[in-house]
């Protein structure tokens, strides 16, 4: 009896690359994730240590597939730029994303949205940024003695790890690069350089002996 429980072996834990939920509800709310994780993209685009990734479900706990959880965006500081199926914690030196944004939708509910503030205050996040673009409301919350505490001035708050600032606009939040360029979809920036091209080749420059 001994050496048959001997050489029963522990079933393999599998952690799942999806929890079968799309990525957002409607295109207001993809736009801005997209936004979001595009421009984290460019801004850290030359720190191979920093790992910007979009609606990755995030394991924090070894030998527990169900505590998990998917943000719209996450940054992890300290981490290298490449693909996976999902963040396990414990395989990245144990370090938690250290920023999470949501894009909140109408079918977002409040008992969803106090179960992820729960597992991020738990399990490590510094910067936790909550966006209602239906409504264009911003909340922010910043891990302090006593966990994650409410920003109470966000209009013009400056983000401590990421650099970036948010501003209160009609008819929604601006956000800024540490320089102070506003963040950009990929049409506005394709019709920045079209535009400075343009410029160029009215003052002689031609940019094809340059590439």
């Amino acid at each position: 009896m001994v050496a048959q429980l001997n050489n029963l072996t522990t079933p393999e834990i599998i952690y799942p690359d999806s929890d079968g939920k799309p990525m957002a509800d409607n295109t207001l709310q993809f736009r801005w994730i997209t936004l979001i994780k595009a421009n984290l993209d460019w801004l850290f685009n030359q720190d191979d240590q920093v790992f910007v990734a979009g609606d990755l479900l995030w394991y924090p706990v070894e030998g527990n597939n169900k505590k998990r959880q998917a943000p719209d965006i996450m940054v992890v500081f300290g981490r290298p730029k490449e693909e996976r199926g999902s963040y396990q914690q414990w395989k990245e030196n144990n370090i938690a994303p250290q920023v999470v944004f949501e894009i909140l939708s109408p079918g977002n509910t409040q008992t969803e949205m106090s179960r992820k503030l729960l597992f991020y205050e738990r399990y490590g996040v510094e910067e936790y940024y909550i966006y209602d673009p239906n409504k264009n409301e911003l909340s922010g919350l910043l891990r302090g003695e006593e966990g994650l505490e409410i920003i109470e001035d966000i209009n013009g708050w400056v983000s401590p790890l990421l650099g970036i600032r948010f501003e209160f606009a009609e008819p929604e939040l601006k956000l800024y690069y540490p320089n102070g360029e506003s963040f950009t979809t990929y049409t506005e920036e394709r019709q920045r350089a079209e535009k400075l091209a343009a410029k160029l080749k009215e003052l002689g420059v031609n940019l094809d002996e340059y590439l």
